[in-house]
């Protein structure tokens, strides 16, 4: 379980760097993009690992992936590039 938390804690930081890297004008700063991943996967690996139980090593890692992935969307600012218009008249 140990090994579950530290693999998933790592996989959030990776995919928090990544996103960071491709994306930054989209992104606040790094100093609240990272911790934010790695919370992601922890917690993610937290919710798995309680609905499928101990014997779930990839589910659970998989589970940490998808919860740091969306945690990391909601911070994800519009681009500057489109703009909407109104379907309002």
């Amino acid at each position: 379980m140990l090994l579950e938390a530290l693999g998933s804690a790592l996989l959030g930081l990776a995919l928090a760097w990544t996103a960071g890297r491709r994306i930054p004008h989209r992104l606040p700063q790094r100093a609240l993009v990272l911790p934010t991943g790695i919370a992601g996967g922890l917690f993610g690996a937290f919710v798995t690992h309680s609905a499928l139980g101990p014997d779930h090593e990839a589910a659970t890692l998989v589970g940490a992936a998808v919860m740091a992935t969306a945690l990391l969307s909601l911070l994800l600012r519009p681009g500057r590039g489109r703009t909407r218009r109104s379907a309002t008249v």
